[in-house]
């Protein structure tokens, strides 16, 4: 008896230390983004905290707030102070002395100011009704309206911006953003000489995160000498307008120059921006004054040296330049001079634009520049073809840097070893690119390039290069996602020669990474691997909804009993396929259906199998799905209001 008795009071005192410890883990698992609910704990507890749900408690001067005394504590509060904060943020409990600080100032304030804090991770409710997605997050609530602080986490900052929106006569500023309509667009677009555009949807999450930040940055960006104008359309009430400039998502942010639309592709939060559009205000081509300067850059550069060369700045050539260069400003570096040795040393004449190489690209077999001269007739576009047809060496260096931007053609001839143009390395570099120059000058229609070995581990894994033994190893990525791998073999021009001649006659096979096909595959949705996408997929008799997946993805697996019930519900449409596949495990033999996240989703149509239709922004469940499916089936057996 004695025992047991010993053993029950061991027993209540480990659950003494237990409780409490899981208590404060529970309240670390509450994440930033996510805003979890509170969990239940014990039921007293609860029944406790019911019955003075409304009581505003003070914590060291400071108000503590919850989803269920907030509304009740604002009522008639013209100015609070409020942070919402998370227990276990580091950057918040090395604020809360400043904040305590800051709570006895404003209380000591004539009349006194309020200062309160949220536990963002219990108050769910208040923490999504401010749209609070880090911590700290400081907000002044003027007349319960939240007025954004993002100054300095000092007690001096924040007690002036408080003291500031405290007085009587203060409204916010009006809204830096211009608001575009179809009456407006035209007039204001065309007279900008910049001007970036936001098109959105008031339901829309991402526009909704997006707006502050593009606030902040047109408050930023109307101080800027001259100025740079921000807009917005709401593109579900001026369709007209959405449809004008190609709009096929939310948001979609344009700039445009005089009227003319060019894609944004900056960052999308304060600072990002205005840096960004401080850059594109600039001219898109850099001026050179010193002949140092080209020199410099052909001895040192990784990318084609582009030069217009002009008289002066009224010159109708350079204009025309000026315009060629916008559209294509991201992706090229664009140079002009009015300097006669830099003309001289470039061998042009004013209103001609050169393109060099710089000396480590250069070869016998291709000239050493390429020359356009501009007339008052060219019209930009030639001039950027121009552009585009000469930026590339008949051998370059293809790197993770450049790829996107460089190396996007298809078929791309890749030869991949230990590529280091440095001091040390370069005689060995050379060497081996000779031997793929020779060859890349027999066949001008494929894009040739060196790679580092180390820099593309991946794909020549993916090749099944990477233990073939050889000190080079050759790649060709063909069109429609297709890999094909030279058999491993002592390098030489002849060898190579031989792969792409192979290559062009159709006897290479492509390399897939795919896992078995299945033996069995009459499940309600079909299973897809490398070695039958083309025979499932691209099948031009069917209609298929396919899914990428990973193993892995939360979302995947919650997705899962849905997809597999819609697999169900269209089992007897003859011509109508459910798919999935493991993305992770096969390769995607063609480039249309790119996979960038999990899960990802194509609706295939049978007549249109290159441009299949990405499921985007709709709710993963069973109904919006089949909305998605009904819409973009080309053979189904029944009607649609059936469903």
């Amino acid at each position: 008896m004695k025992k047991i008795t010993l053993l029950l009071i061991v027993l209540l005192g480990v659950t003494h230390f237990i409780k409490p410890s899981r208590c404060e883990e529970d309240a670390k698992d509450d994440s930033a983004e996510d805003l979890g609910e509170e969990d239940d704990d014990d039921d007293d507890d609860d029944d406790e905290d019911d019955a003075d749900d409304t009581e505003v408690k003070e914590e060291n001067g400071v108000l503590v707030l919850t989803d269920g005394n907030f509304e009740t504590f604002m009522e008639g509060k013209d100015t609070v102070l409020v942070e919402f904060y998370a227990p276990w943020c580091g950057h918040c409990k090395q604020f809360a002395p400043e904040y305590e600080k800051i709570a006895q100032t404003l209380k000591e304030n004539d009349p006194p100011i309020p200062v309160a804090k949220v536990d963002a991770t219990k108050a769910s409710a208040l923490g999504s009704r401010f749209e609070v997605s880090g911590y700290p997050t400081i907000k002044i609530l003027k007349k319960g309206e939240p007025v954004d602080y993002d100054g300095d986490r000092s007690e001096h900052a924040i007690v002036e911006r408080v003291k500031e929106v405290a007085q009587p006569d203060w409204k916010p500023p009006p809204e830096a953003t211009l608001v575009l309509t179809k009456d407006n667009f035209d007039d204001v677009v065309n007279n900008a000489d910049i001007i970036l555009v936001e098109f959105y949807a008031p339901w829309c999450g991402h526009c909704k995160r997006l707006a502050p930040e593009y606030e902040k940055a047109a408050q930023e960006l109307s101080n800027r000498t001259p100025p740079i104008p921000l807009a917005k359309v709401d593109g579900t009430t001026e369709s007209d307008l959405a449809t004008r400039f190609g709009v096929s998502g939310y948001p979609t942010l344009k700039i445009f120059r005089k009227g003319k639309a060019f894609d944004y592709n900056g960052p999308r939060e304060k600072f990002g921006i205005v840096d960004y559009m401080s850059d594109q205000a600039g001219p898109p081509s850099k001026q050179v004054q010193t002949l140092k300067q080209v020199q410099e850059i052909l001895r040192d550069g990784d990318d084609a040296v582009i030069v217009g060369v002009f008289s002066s700045e009224e010159d109708a050539a350079y204009e025309i330049y000026q315009e060629a260069c916008n559209s294509l400003r991201d992706d090229y570096k664009f140079m002009h001079t009015f300097n006669n040795e830099v003309a001289k040393f470039l061998k042009a004449s004013p209103g001609e634009v050169v393109m060099l190489h710089p000396e480590k690209f250069r070869s016998k077999y291709e000239p050493a520049s390429h020359s356009l001269t501009i007339k008052d007739s060219t019209p930009a576009s030639e001039v950027q073809e121009f552009f585009k047809k000469n930026i590339l060496p008949l051998v370059g260096h293809r790197k993770q840097s450049n790829e996107a931007k460089r190396y996007t053609t298809r078929p791309l001839v890749v030869v991949y070893y230990g590529v280091d143009f440095s001091f040390d390395y370069r005689v060995a570099t050379q060497f081996w690119r000779s031997k793929v120059l020779e060859v890349a000058n027999d066949f001008p229609e494929y894009t040739f390039a060196i790679a580092d070995e180390e820099d593309y581990a991946d794909e020549l894994k993916s090749l099944g290069l990477s233990e073939s033994g050889e000190e080079v190893n050759v790649g060709i990525l063909g069109e429609g996602g297709k890999k094909y791998a030279m058999e491993p073999e002592e390098f030489d021009s002849d060898v190579l020669r031989s792969f792409i001649m192979a290559f062009k006659k159709g006897k290479l096979k492509p390399i897939v990474k795919s896992q078995p096909i299945p033996k069995s595959n009459k499940g309600p949705v079909k299973v897809v691997v490398g070695k039958n996408f083309d025979d499932i997929v691209m099948d031009s008799k069917k209609d298929v909804l396919i899914e990428f997946y990973a193993p892995w993805c939360g979302h995947c697996k919650k997705l899962d009993p849905d997809y597999t019930a819609l697999g169900k519900k269209y089992k007897n449409e003859k011509n109508l396929v459910i798919a999935k596949m493991d993305a992770t495990a096969n390769d995607v033999p063609h480039d249309s259906y790119k996979v960038e996240g999990f899960p990802t989703i194509y609706f295939a149509p049978s007549n249109n199998k290159q441009s299949p239709v990405k499921f985007e922004g709709g709710k993963r469940d069973l109904e919006e799905l089949s909305k998605f499916v009904e819409k973009h089936a080309t053979k189904l057996s029944h009607t649609k209001d059936e469903l």
